[in-house]
Formats: structure tokens, C-alpha cells, sequence
């Protein structure tokens, strides 16, 4: 079984990501904050990251840059409300694999991440 990390701070989403990832299969950690989110970035052997942009302590981009820096080559779904195409570069080019935006719809996040 595959192992997703989810990095997102509210409750309630970070929940439907999880349950929607593990009825497709997946074992799933959820961090509600971006040094918990990195921490186990770097400790655990995941399949993916799902990574929302907006986070308490440290930023999505910050993690993820930190993340491509130690040599972390795990592929990541930016997950965020910051839509515009200046965000949505500014993701891609801070080491992200993809970038959706909020809403979503969890089967697209499910093909992405396929």
C-alpha cells in the first residue's frame, strides 16, 4: 500500500483528502502545519505529498523548497486557493509536480496523483 503525506491546516479538508485517499487504497499521515509537514517529509518514505501553500509556521513553498534542497525528489500536488497563474507558476517553479486549486474534486486529485 502506498503512503500519502497530506500537509493542510484546516480540519475539516485535510479530513476529506484523508478518507477520500484511503477509500482509493492509500495509507495517509496528515500534518496541520508546516514544520509537522516537513518533519515527516524528510523522516518518511511517501508516494507522494498532497501540500497546501497556506500553512502555520512554514509556508507551503518554503517547505517545499526546503524539501528540493535536501535532495527530496518525492513527488508533490500543491493543493491551494491561491489561483491565479502568477501562484500557480510560482509553485511549479518552487519544485511542485503539479498544482490544483481549491475547490477541487477529490477523483481529479486521485488522477494526479496516480
Amino acid at each position: 500500500m502506498s503512503s500519502i503525506l497530506c500537509v493542510e491546516d484546516d480540519a475539516t479538508m485535510a479530513e476529506h483528502i484523508a478518507q477520500g485517499l484511503r477509500e482509493a487504497g492509500y495509507h495517509v499521515d496528515v500534518a496541520n502545519n508546516g514544520p509537522l509537514g516537513l518533519e515527516l517529509a524528510m523522516a518518511g518514505h511517501y508516494a507522494a505529498i498532497v501540500l497546501d501553500r497556506m500553512l502555520p509556521g512554514i509556508d507551503g513553498l518554503t517547505l517545499l523548497s526546503r524539501l528540493r534542497e535536501a535532495g527530496n525528489r518525492t513527488p508533490v500536488v500543491v493543493l491551494s486557493a491561491l489561483a491565479s497563474l502568477d501562484e500557480r507558476v510560482k509553485g511549479l517553479r518552487a519544485g511542485s509536480d503539479d498544482y490544483l486549486t481549491k475547490p477541487f474534486e477529490l477523483a481529479e486529485l486521485l488522477a494526479r496523483l496516480e
